[in-house]
Parts: structure tokens; sequence; C-alpha cells
């Protein structure tokens, strides 16, 4: 049997008809819906790492057949499988596997796998590179493109470098789609833990313009009463 094989067996395997259908609703398969023809095998996180623990030594080949799969879960398995690769890699196969992951980027369309596998290979990646590209994917028409702009500055923000991160925010301001809200908001969030003199120079900026969703994010470890003038917009800066 192929180790292609032999995975997609084990997954097959833990397959949960009764968390699909759950997994189904929340991440919005319905038509119109972000996730519109996702299929789910109902099957938890914790269960799909030991998967990728028990694989991670899958060829690039093997690799992107299951991410262009249309299961959800074989597709963020795929995606976890080049995060561990790419950590235990030299510098020259980094870059083969970042080439691969923006190549076969098309597999990496829900908001789980972006976020579990941009920050870590993206932005790992980018670290001490040109950014332009983030700067490209967050201007594009494509919701996870721009959800891997946003995600990936996250590595630059636990490095302490803030500024593409706010830039990109800044392009996002304005975006309609409620999750590019809700990452926007947790990355200026995330900034303001480790500088928050940062973060409200932004929201000084922006918080009358912001969207309500990412504003709420943006503040959400703020204190209940400095929450609560943000929200009202009673905040007068000089």
């Amino acid at each position: 049997m192929t180790r292609l094989n032999e995975i997609r067996k084990e997954i097959h395997k833990q397959k949960n008809s009764s968390q699909a259908v759950i997994l189904q609703k929340f991440f919005k398969t319905g038509k119109g819906e972000y996730g519109e023809g996702d299929v789910f095998y109902g099957i938890k996180v914790p269960v799909q790492r030991k998967i990728v623990k028990s694989f991670k030594d899958l060829s690039l080949d093997d690799i992107k057949i299951i991410i262009h799969s249309l299961v959800h879960e074989e597709r963020l398995i795929a995606a976890l499988i080049l995060v561990e690769q790419f950590k235990k890699t030299d510098s020259q196969n980094q870059k083969i596997i970042f080439d691969f992951y923006l190549k076969n980027r098309q597999g990496i369309n829900n908001w789980d796998i972006v976020d579990l596998s941009a920050p870590n290979i993206i932005g790992t990646f980018l670290l001490d590179k040109d950014k332009s590209l983030l700067y490209k994917f967050a201007k594009s028409k494509n919701l996870w493109e721009r959800r891997i702009a946003i995600l990936s500055t996250f590595t630059f923000i636990r490095n302490g470098y803030f500024d593409d991160a706010l830039k990109i925010s800044e392009i996002l301001l304005h975006d309609q789609h409620d999750l590019i809200h809700k990452a926007v908001g947790w990355m200026l969030r995330e900034i303001g833990k480790r500088d928050l003199n940062a973060e409200e120079r932004f929201l000084r900026k922006h918080y009358k313009a912001m969207p309500r969703t990412m504003l709420r994010y943006a503040i959400e470890k703020f204190p209940e009463a400095k929450r609560r003038k943000y929200l009202e917009g009673k905040f007068w800066f000089y």
C-alpha cells in the first residue's frame, strides 16, 4: 500500500458523521457562504495532528494530491504536514516548501487552514525578506489570499516587528468580509499585547471608521471603561 493510500485510509477511519454535521454548519458550507461546498469528515484537530505526526514524511507529490481534496480535513492535514516539514528542514528546502504552498494555495481555502499554516510557512519565510507578496495578496479579490496576507504578519508581530501588520491592516480597513474584520482585529490585539502604544496609535487614527467586528476584536483585552469609550466613539485624542 502506498503512503498516499495509507494516509487516506487512516483519515477515513477517523470519520465521525455526527461531528461532520456540526462542522458543516460551523464552517458555513451552505450556498452563498464562504465555505460553500466544503466537505467534512468530522475529525477534530487533535486527531488530525496525530495523523500528521505519523505521516510527516509524506512526499510533496502525495501532499499535492490531498491538498486539493474536496475533503476539508485532508486539506488541513496536508497543510499541517507542510508546516512540520518546513520547521525541520534547511533554508533551501524551506524555499521549496514556500513555493509549493504558494503554487497550491487553491487548497488553502478556509480560515482554519490559513491560520494554522500561513504564519508558520509564509510569515516565517518572509520574516527577513521582501514582503511585497503580502501587499499583493492584501489587495486580492480572493478572500483567502487576503487572510493569508494579514495572518502571515503574525510571525512578524511575534518577533516584535509591527510595521507590515499595521500597513496591511490599513489596506484591509474597509474590506467587506467579516473573516477579514476578525483577522485584522486579532492582529491588532496581538500588537497591543506587545506594544499597546503601537496599537493605540493605529486605533486613534482609524477606530471611528473601522468595521465594528474589527474594532471589537482589537480592543477585546482593554479595560471595560476604555472599551466602552472606543465603541461609543467618545475618545478625544490630542
